[in-house]
């Protein structure tokens, strides 16, 4: 199977591309290629459908969207990669939870080439070096369909992780790629990222659809 990559690059709002993700998604057929988007969002906190109002502790200048992925809140901003996955699952005869367990290990493999040993976690989705969370998930599938993805923080400003509970858990730590590592580029840790989707989602080869929404 083929899969199709979207290099989005940096400051992209949420909101576009969450509507864009949506669409693609309504619109595609059988036949559709799947996609994985790349790209870094401007700051934004996204509330997840079962995210609470009570673990939005003081936003300030920082907007809040309401989504419809799983998960509770989080952030995103420069520096940390998103990948949205927007794949049939049907075709590709794979399970919610066997999808969730491939991303997790894309993660852990990009992770291990920068000797970070990283794990996840059986009660809270995303991935972890020690108690410190690294990358998160959110996915929401629909007839066989998934979007939206995961976020990776490789080196970013952490600070707005404070005015929240991230994913719901009071006092949970984050953490980034550099913070633990004396340097890092960031470019080449997204094109690792997507070689590491690839293989763990069991794609043939990758086709590069440009740095445009569809």
């Amino acid at each position: 199977m083929q899969l199709g990559v979207r290099n989005l690059g940096t400051n992209q709002p949420y909101e576009p591309v969450w509507q864009a993700m949506k669409q693609f998604t309504e619109q595609r057929t059988e036949d559709t290629l799947d996609e994985i988007w790349l790209l870094q969002h401007t700051p934004v906190f996204t509330q997840g459908q079962a995210g609470k109002p009570e673990h939005l502790l003081f936003t300030g200048d920082i907007p809040v969207v309401q989504t419809d992925r799983g998960g509770q809140v989080t952030y995103h901003g420069p520096g940390q990669w998103v990948a949205y996955i927007l794949m049939d699952l049907n075709r590709s005869h794979l399970g919610p939870r066997a999808l969730v367990t491939a991303i997790e290990q894309s993660l852990v493999d990009v992770l291990a080439k920068y000797d970070i040993q990283a794990q996840p976690r059986a009660d809270a989705p995303g991935v972890y070096v020690g108690e410190a969370k690294i990358a998160s998930l959110g996915l929401r599938i629909r007839k066989g369909l998934s979007f939206h993805g995961l976020a990776l923080n490789v080196d970013m400003d952490l600070e707005p992780f404070h005015r929240i509970n991230p994913c719901g858990y009071a006092g949970m730590a984050m953490t980034s790629m550099a913070d633990l590592l004396p340097s890092v580029d960031i470019t080449t840790v997204g094109e690792q990222l997507i070689e590491s989707l690839k293989h763990n989602l069991a794609f043939d080869s990758v086709l590069s659809l440009g740095d445009q929404l569809p």
